[in-house]
């Protein structure tokens, strides 16, 4: 009896919440992972499945719960097929982290052909939600980790000549065409552009899905993350371990643990917000005026979900 009491005991303790995370093997969000599984089962989304065990491992050390679940986010078939496998897990979902990202400086292709950038930042994350909105309960907190870089304006972003985001339209982003007048840095206005579309869609969510919370995180200039895996060396030590120790970068510097430890306490968080762009520290800040404008974000959302569906039907 006492057996039997103990295991229902952990049962429950499993079935108690359970919180999804995409690209939770490196950097930020490795550190939210095991942060995250102090508050429920962990749900691991991830291309690598030898990576993926080694935090699950890690998880389960500290007599805590994980599942991993295979998938690259840029493969939109694939991201559909993790969706159901989730699903099939059958536990109490009370959240979804869209975490996986990635910043190239050389341009990619995904499975379908379309920009690798676009693809993983965007795509893939936004059909994961959508697939997983029917099935999420009630208040269940779904947050995009976004990116000031959006903005043309922002002043850490103007000084090493970012240009903000360039979207033009879904299809072209797939492309990997941009508005002209942008960046001379290489991957950088694919990567501005998926996410000025995901905090654009994270915020047209709030108001097409009310019984739902969508939030969306700026998670600072943070060192030791695996974001730029082909960045030029030199020049991502000077950016991250250099030039965030002085004014204006300072400001909005952070490292995976205090940014896993914020971004842990908004997916969890029980005070109901919703439709909130969190800063580095936690505290609300604005996006672009482009992508605050309800007309712009249900353009995005309205051109990728026709976008998705002819490329569904015509791979049928």
């Amino acid at each position: 009896m006492i057996l039997i009491f103990a295991i229902s005991i952990k049962i429950r303790a499993i079935m108690s919440k359970a919180y999804i995370i995409t690209g939770p093997t490196s950097g930020i969000g490795r550190a939210t992972a095991l942060e995250l599984a102090k508050h429920g089962t962990v749900i691991l989304v991830g291309r690598d499945q030898k990576k993926l065990d080694e935090v699950q491992h890690l998880i389960e050390q500290n007599g805590q719960h994980a599942v991993s679940v295979v998938c690259d986010l840029s493969d939109i078939p694939g991201v559909r097929r993790a969706a159901g496998e989730i699903i099939a897990l059958g536990l109490p979902i009370a959240g979804l982290l869209n975490n996986a990202g990635i910043s190239p400086m050389k341009p990619g292709k995904s499975a379908q052909g379309w920009d690798l950038t676009y693809a993983t930042n965007f795509l893939g994350p936004f059909t994961l939600t959508e697939a997983l909105i029917p099935h999420l309960p009630d208040r269940a907190n779904v947050v995009f980790i976004a990116s000031a870089v959006e903005d043309p304006e922002r002043k850490p972003a103007k000084v090493i000549g970012l240009q903000g985001g360039r979207y033009i339209s879904a299809e072209a982003s797939a492309c990997g065409e941009w508005k002209q007048g942008g960046s001379k840095l290489p991957g950088a206005d694919a990567y501005a552009t998926s996410k000025q579309c995901v905090l654009a869609a994270a915020m047209a969510f709030v108001r097409e899905q009310p019984r739902l919370r969508f939030n969306a995180v700026e998670p600072g200039i943070t060192p030791g993350t695996g974001l730029a895996r082909d960045a030029n060396p030199i020049l991502g030590f000077l950016f991250s371990r250099v030039l965030t120790l002085f004014p204006p970068f300072s400001k909005y510097r952070s490292t995976p643990e205090r940014a896993a430890q914020m971004i842990t306490n908004v997916l969890t968080d029980r005070s109901e917000k919703t439709g909130v762009y969190y800063d580095e520290k936690g505290q609300p800040m604005l996006g672009s005026p482009l992508v605050r404008d309800p007309k712009f974000q249900d353009q995005v959302v309205a051109e990728t979900r026709v976008f998705l569906s002819k490329a569904q039907q015509s791979a049928k």
